[in-house]
Order: structure tokens, then sequence, then C-alpha cells
């Protein structure tokens, strides 16, 4: 294998998108995806994974929307269990468990969550949550993850509670319980691994390519780089659109609600090495969670709020977003964290259907939904990240029957995504970690950049991870565009407004091929 480049199969970049933009009009596809989240991104990989020929597309970016804006959680399903949704709770640690041993081990590790008993929570609360952990480890146990990848969940004294998050306070602390959940390196990295596979098995991926009508045979296209309008055939198409689905086809009754996060520096929360559910006071079963990220970074989240109005191309958190965060967190930790120690935030929206029930969105069940139009458009809404493969499975299945598509059954949850290798292999790269983490068995490969050009082995913004030979390698085998493509998906230096700042020259600049970009192109 040549060292400075993957799979050319799998490779997006500007060249490519040309290419297939240009023959696309010319040809009658299998399957159209309309949207290039983890759902319509695993729709695309589904499909052309069966044999059949897709075409996916995007108005703006691979994980522009809600799948950048998670918790960077694979979540077990505990949440659901206690709501009573048992198959919803069985489906998540189901796919919980696909990703962590089979189709992204390099994206997904088991990361350590306490809840430490404060003088807020009581002792029957406390009897309640640790009964919900041992259900959640029976979830895994059906799931048939091994404890070797999810340990298992134990009581902790006060003296191990703190030395796992020492910002706590410790009057009143008596001690902690301890669960395993799964972490997302990054969201934004998941949705471009789906999509690269995708174009592994032949699917054209198409950002920047927005729908302007549907209909169940194909779809307007504008191609919003030059403006140019042209139509798409297709036998069958997907909307996933997510919270912007029901403006696409008639019918779909969407209630979106957002949650927000806050970003905070490493060092305010001091030496925090697990997550942390925090209760909310008042609020039963409901938590908040505070995640670090390993990039000296930690996010604080979430909330559930109604999205009123014209659903915007990317949300803002409210003020009184972040004060309900800062006060929670407040409920737990030795020294206040201020609005001032908030350096960034961020807000997804969740597609929910709407059941005509009224009531919180929080209560909105978590399953997803396909939908079918008269005209034959599928639609898929609901759900949530960690299900993401199965929503996509089961919207392919939608089109094959109905339209006939000469396809077998799904095999998505036996299929590694990009960079995918076994637990043994992936530690034994000679790579950094965090390489490892974001790109797997790539990860040498963006090493060997910095042997044409040592400059990108540089940090972009000093204090931060990422180097020049990420924003190169999002360029070339990423599908990357433009400097919002390389700060704010393919790396997550958008998060923080000075960071972005502070990165956005060397983006440019090497968007404008700098020398020594250009040998390596």
């Amino acid at each position: 294998m040549n060292v400075s480049r993957p799979d050319p199969r799998t490779s997006l970049n500007a060249a490519r998108r040309e290419r297939e933009l240009a023959a696309l009009p010319e040809e009658v596809v299998d399957v159209l995806v309309v949207g290039l989240g983890a759902t319509g991104a695993g729709a695309a990989l589904d499909a052309a994974s069966r044999g059949l020929s897709v075409a996916a597309i995007d108005a703006h970016d691979l994980a522009f929307g809600t799948s950048r804006w998670s918790s960077k959680l694979i979540h077990g399903g505990l949440r659901y269990l206690a709501q009573g949704q048992l198959d919803v709770a069985h489906e998540s640690a189901v796919e919980r468990g696909t990703l962590m041993r089979r189709t992204a081990p390099h994206l997904v590790r088991a990361l350590p969550f306490v809840l430490p008993l404060t003088p807020l929570v009581s002792r029957s609360q406390a009897l309640l949550a640790g009964g919900g952990m041992r259900a959640g480890d029976l979830l895994r146990l059906a799931a048939r993850t091994p404890r070797s990848v999810l340990p298992g969940p134990r009581r902790l004294s006060a003296v191990e509670t703190l030395r796992l998050a020492p910002a706590l306070r410790p009057h009143g602390l008596r001690g902690g319980l301890l669960s395993w959940d799964g972490q997302l390196a990054d969201d934004a990295r998941l949705v471009t691994a789906i999509a690269r596979t995708a174009a592994g098995h032949g699917a054209r991926v198409l950002t920047r390519c927005r729908a302007v009508e549907l209909t169940g045979d194909g779809a307007l296209v504008r191609d919003e780089a030059t403006g140019r309008e042209f139509t798409v055939r297709a036998r069958s198409v997907v909307n996933a659109a997510g919270v912007w689905a029901g403006g696409l086809v008639d019918g779909v009754r969407l209630r979106p609600s957002r949650g927000t996060h806050l970003v905070l520096r490493a060092e305010t929360l001091r030496g925090l090495t697990a997550g942390m559910h925090v209760p909310i006071p008042g609020a039963g079963s409901r938590f908040m969670l505070v995640m670090p990220q390993g990039d000296g970074r930690v996010y604080v989240g979430l909330t559930d709020e109604p999205m009123d109005g014209p659903v915007p191309d990317v949300p803002v958190p409210s003020e009184g977003e972040i004060g309900f965060l800062l006060d929670v967190l407040g409920s737990a930790v030795d020294v206040p964290v201020r609005h001032d120690d908030v350096i960034g935030a961020f807000a997804g929206l969740r597609p929910l259907l709407d059941a005509g029930h009224g009531g919180d969105t929080a209560d909105l069940s978590r399953r997803h939904a396909v939908l079918t139009s008269p005209d034959g458009v599928v639609t898929i809404v609901g759900g949530k990240l960690t299900t993401y493969r199965r929503m996509a499975e089961d919207a392919v299945d939608a089109v094959v029957r109905a339209r006939g598509l000469p396809a077998g059954p799904s095999w998505t949850a036996r299929l590694p995504l990009v960079g995918a290798a076994p637990r043994a292999r992936l530690d034994a790269l000679d790579a950094p970690t965090r390489l490892v983490q974001r790109y797997g068995v790539e990860a040498p490969l963006l090493a060997a950049l910095g042997e044409r050009d040592t400059a990108l082995l540089e940090p972009v913004v000093p204090g931060l991870p990422v180097t020049g030979a990420e924003l190169a390698w999002a360029v070339l085998h990423e599908g990357a565009m433009d400097a919002g493509d390389l700060l704010d998906r393919r790396t997550r230096i958008g998060l923080v407004a000075a960071d972005r700042e502070a990165a956005l020259p060397a983006a440019e600049a090497l968007l404008a091929t700098p020398p020594g970009f250009a040998a390596i192109r």
C-alpha cells in the first residue's frame, strides 16, 4: 500500500465531486438519499453495500445538522428503559455493541461515569439509580456485549469518587455510583467514516447539492457551489433530512427539541477523568452529563427545550439554557463554574415525531419512524445517533420492498467502517493515540503526510492537538471544501470561537494550496 494514501475508492474530494456531479443527470439511480447526517449517510451505505446504485446529497456538508451537535455518546438505552420503552432500550444496547465491537471500535470506547451521592441525592434516589444501572448492565448482557468491552457498575467510596472527579464538593459526599457507556471520539467523524465507506461501495456522496423539489422518482437539485439546477432520476427516494424533512414532504409532522451543551476547559473541573451524571434537582430520574473529551475540553449538557418557529441552519443556545446548566453543575462542584468559564456552547435539534399529544418534548418517544408519502418518498425521522444504522436499514428495507429493487438483506451490522480494525490491531499501530481514536488504521497515513511537508505536523493552534496534516487529509480524502468544513466538522476547533478565529488563517492558507501541499495532492 502507498503509505500516503488510503483506498482511493473511499476518498472524497473536490475532483471526485465534480466528476460524479457531471455524470449524475445522465443516469437513473436505484436510490436517491437526501441528507448526509448519520442516518442519511447510513442509508447510502446500506443501499450501496447491497449492490444498489446510490446518490446521496446534502444542501451543506457531511454532518452539518443534528449529527454534529450530540453529546458524543453511544448510549446503551438506560433512559429509555426507565421510561418503559424496552424495545428502544434493547435496540440501543445492541447498536452500541455493534459499534464498539465491529463497525467502529476506533471511534467508540468505554467511558466511566460517576453519579456522585451528594446531600441532594436521597438514599431512595440512590437505590433507584443503582437499580437502574444494574438493569442497564442486563441490557448489555442481552445485547451480548462482553464486560471486556463495557465493565459492570459498582458502588464507589467517597475517596474513589473524588479521585475520578476532584472538582466535586467533598462535604456530605457519601460516595458514588460507577457505570459505563460508549463515548464517541467525535460524532462528525463518525458521519465522515460512514460516508466514505458508502463511497467505497460505489455511492455518489455529493455535498452542497440542495433538493429543491422531491418526488417519489427523483428530485430537482441545485448545486449550491454554482447555482446550476438539474434533475436527478431515481427508482426510489429516501428523505433523511432530519429536522428539515417536513419541508421536503407534505404530511411529515415534527416537533423539534433543542439540546444545548456548554464547552469548558478541562482545568476548570480540575482533573476530571470520568464522566459525571449530575442529578437535576426536582426532575426525578433526569441527569445532566459532564463529559471529558481528551482534547483539553469538557462538555456539559444537555437541555430539552421545544423549538418553535422556522428551523435554523445552525441553532443557537439560549442564555436561559446556559444558566440552567451552570446552576445544575454548581449543585455538585466545590468551586462554582461561572459564565466567564464557558468557552463555547452548542445546540442541536432532535427530529422528534409529533404524536399530537402535547406535553414536554423530553417525554416524546425516541423511537424512529419510517413514513411513506402518497407518491412513494420514504422519510425516516425520530431516533437518535446510537441507532443510526438500524434506522438506515429500516429505510432501505422500505424502498426495496415498495419498489421491488434487486437487493438482499442488510449486512451493515458486520461491515467495518473506514479506519476500523480489531482492538488489538488498533492498539499496536505506530501512531499517536489521539489520531488512532479518530482515524483508526489510517492514523499512520496522516503522519506520512509530514514526511513531504514537516509544517503539516505542527498544531494548527497552539495548545490544541489538531495538526495541519489533519486539515490536509480532510481536503484530500474527506470531502472538505472550505474552512467551515475543516474547522467545524472534520475537526471540532470551531466549537470555541476564539480557537476558530486563531485557526482560520491556517485553514485558508491550506485551502489555497501552499508550498508542499501540491506535491501530495
